[in-house]
C-alpha cells in the first residue's frame, strides 16, 4: 500500500503525486502532517502501515521497477530486519553502478553495525521497526534520523545489501546550510557503532547537533510555511 505524506510542500507535489496515482490506477493513502520535519512526517506515515514490510521513499528519488521485490528478497532472509539500497547519480552508467554496489557491500562486510544507506533507500520488517520505537521525536529529534533509527532497529537483527538493490536520488540544490555530520563525527561513528552506539547517538552526536541547531525541522527552515488545518489530519483515499 502506498502512503504519501505531505509535510508542507510548496511545489505542487501533492497534485503531481495525485495525478500520477490516478494515471497508474493506484489508491494511496494521502496524509497531511502540519508539524515540520522529516521525523514527524515518517511517524505519521508509519502509523498507517499495516503490511509486513515497509520502505521509506523520497518523492524526488527514482526507484527501478523491481525495487520492492529486491527489498523483499533481502528482508525474507533469516535475521534480516532492514535492507539498504545504494545510491547512484543521475546519468551514471553500468560501470559506476557496479562500483557503488561493490563499495557498499564491502563497507558493510567490514563495518556491519553501521548504516551505509540513506533514508531514501531503506526498507524494514514493519514489526522490527515498530518494536524499535519507529520514527519518534521523543527518541530522536535531530537530522541524521536515517542512521539513528537503524541503530535501534539493528538491536532486533541485521541489515543487508544486494547488487540489485539501488535507487537514484535527485541532484537537487540545497537552500540551507549543510545538515551533514562532520568528519570527526563520522570517524567516531565508525569506531563507536559496534559497541557504544547508544553513547554515540544520545550523548556525543545529539549534543553536537543540538549545539548546531540541527533539529528535524531545520530541513524545512527556509522553505516551510505553516499549514492550515488540523495537524496530522486523517487520511483520505483518492477513490
Amino acid at each position: 500500500r502506498l502512503v504519501l505524506v505531505d509535510n508542507g510542500s510548496l511545489d505542487a507535489s501533492v497534485r503531481v503525486a495525485t495525478e500520477a496515482c490516478e494515471r497508474l490506477g493506484l489508491d494511496p493513502i494521502i496524509l497531511h502532517q502540519g508539524l515540520p520535519g522529516k521525523i514527524n512526517a515518517l511517524r505519521l506515515g508509519l502509523d498507517h502501515v499495516q503490511t509486513r514490510f515497509v520502505a521509506t521513499c523520497d518523492a524526488d528519488t527514482y526507484y527501478p521497477a523491481d525495487y520492492l521485490a529486491q527489498a523483499q528478497a533481502l528482508l525474507e532472509k533469516p535475521g534480516c530486519v532492514v535492507a539498504g539500497a545504494y545510491f547512484i547519480a543521475p546519468g551514471d552508467g553500468e560501470d559506476a553502478r557496479r562500483r557503488e554496489s561493490a563499495a557498499i557491500r564491502l563497507a558493510a562486510r567490514f563495518l556491519p553495525r553501521q548504516c551505509h544507506a540513506g533514508g531514501a533507500g531503506q526498507a524494514f520488517r514493519t514489526e522490527a521497526l515498530k518494536a524499535a520505537g519507529g520514527f519518534d521525536p521523543r527518541h530522536w529529534n535531530y537530522v541524521l534520523e536515517d542512521h539513528e533509527v537503524i541503530h535501534r532497529v539493528m538491536r532486533h537483527g541485521r541489515m543487508a545489501y544486494a547488487d540489485g538493490f539501488w535507487c537514484v536520488p535527485s541532484d537537487r540544490e540545497r537552500d540551507r546550510e549543510s545538515i551533514r555530520w562532520t568528519l570527526t563525527e563520522r570517524l567516531v561513528y565508525s569506531v563507536a557503532a559496534p559497541f557504544a552506539g547508544d553513547w554515540f547517538f544520545y550523548d556525543f552526536l545529539a549534543r553536537r547537533l543540538k549545539a548546531r541547531r540541527l533539529t528535524t525541522e531545520r530541513m524545512r527552515e527556509t522553505a516551510y510555511q505553516h499549514l492550515a488545518g488540523v495537524v496530522g489530519e486523517p487520511a483520505y483515499s483518492l477513490r
